[in-house]
């Protein structure tokens, strides 16, 4: 089980100023008025929901800086140009045959669409339009800063909502991961969901309750069927995320010929629920340090949870889709021409050389995001882009 971190753990981690530590108590106030409104408990999804796009409080909706040094966070693009030029050369390929627009879902401080149309402008395969769809008004802003000089701005367009009938490519960085999840938990042949009730002070706490209604009464004795033959290990806690299936299968309906890119950390289904992953993946950070407590200053910190790649690809099965390729991020980028482009910079000059060697390593090295992070494709009428060529892995 994943509790709260003892008040002395807390105090290792980096400590909010007034004005952020204020910002997190106005959102635990409006979480506390939900829990009471709902009588008393609600389900972590809920909790999870509020704590990221309460609107003007939540994590990805208020201005705190994330990305980066200065954020909580490093993500893929802003460790090196490397990785949006090679996804770029995959875009590129699907655009040859289909024509159309470029979507980011999330596409958080700009960078990696500002890597990746500057690559398709270099291969001669701009999109007709590079359409970014950003719930948080504040990074929006901050991307059209970033973007704003860019030489294929005109083409950069910012979205409220998914397009209907799109053709081109969509992509979505570590996006999945932070879709709002159940959490549920095995008890002597019961399944329970885990929320979050008030304790005597008003402070968050955990509470179980019987699974009774809603979507969990057939998905989670499903899983307990499907991956322990009806029989989780006592105690077993996982996460499961049917708004993670509902989004793919909007996604995908949207598409109406083109691929779907997703790349985040995860599992195929047999590898997440699997015995030995007793406690979860449910995952926080902030100010660069990880670390399981959700009630951990709500607002400024990060909620995650790993993806379920099985789900994810049967969810747009229904939705006509075909699975182009799942692998590792490292196979991925490696196919996809990493080494080709690392050849452009003079390896005699290690003034140059060596940083780029150290961005790939990062990006590639099974230590760090290579094996961690995973590539799913899916598409509608399209070939399998060539970085799935390399080591495909089971679903």
């Amino acid at each position: 089980m994943k509790s709260p971190l003892p008040r002395d753990q807390r105090h290792q981690l980096p400590r909010p100023d007034a004005d952020a530590l204020a910002h997190s108590e106005r959102l635990v106030a409006n979480i506390r008025n939900a829990i009471d409104a709902a009588g008393g408990w609600i389900g972590f999804d809920r909790f999870m929901d509020m704590a990221l796009y309460a609107p003007g409080l939540g994590y990805y909706t208020a201005g705190a800086r994330k990305f980066g040094p200065a954020g909580d966070f490093v993500t893929a693009p802003e460790i090196s140009p490397l990785f949006g030029r090679c996804l770029a050369r995959q875009i590129a390929e699907v655009l040859r045959e289909t024509g159309g627009s470029v979507l980011e879902l999330g596409p958080g401080s700009g960078k990696l669409a500002e890597d990746i149309m500057a690559e398709l402008a270099a291969l001669r395969t701009p999109p007709e339009k590079y359409l970014l769809l950003e719930v948080s008004a504040d990074l929006r802003e901050r991307q059209r800063e970033r973007l704003s000089t860019h030489s294929e701005y005109s083409r950069m367009h910012w979205l409220d909502e998914l397009p209907r009938d799109f053709t081109g490519v969509i992509v979505a960085n570590e996006v999945l991961d932070v879709l709002p999840v159940h959490l549920v938990t095995y008890q002597q042949d019961w399944a329970f969901e885990r929320g979050v009730a008030l304790d005597a002070t008003g402070a968050f706490m955990w509470k179980d309750k019987l699974i009774e209604s809603g979507p969990l009464v057939s998905l989670a004795p499903g899983i307990a069927s499907r991956h322990f033959a009806g029989q989780p290990p006592q105690g077993y806690l996982t996460e499961i995320s049917p708004q993670c299936a509902a989004w793919t299968r909007t996604l995908t309906r949207s598409l109406k010929r083109g691929a779907i890119l997703l790349i985040d950390y995860g599992f195929r289904a047999a590898e997440y629920y699997h015995p030995s992953r007793a406690g979860g993946t449910l995952m926080c950070h902030y100010r660069h340090h990880a670390h399981p407590d959700p009630f951990h200053l709500p607002g400024l910190q990060d909620i995650t949870a790993h993806v379920d790649f099985t789900a994810v690809a049967e969810a747009a099965a229904a939705e006509g889709a075909e699975v182009l390729g799942y692998t590792t991020q490292a196979a991925f980028l490696l196919a996809g021409g990493l080494a080709a482009l690392m050849q452009e910079v003079d390896a005699s000059d290690p003034a140059r050389y060596l940083p780029i060697t150290t961005q790939a390593q990062r990006l590639i090295s099974p230590a760090e995001m290579g094996e961690f992070f995973k590539v799913i494709g899916l598409g509608k009428g399209v070939v399998t882009p060539s970085g799935f060529g390399g080591r495909p892995l089971p679903l």
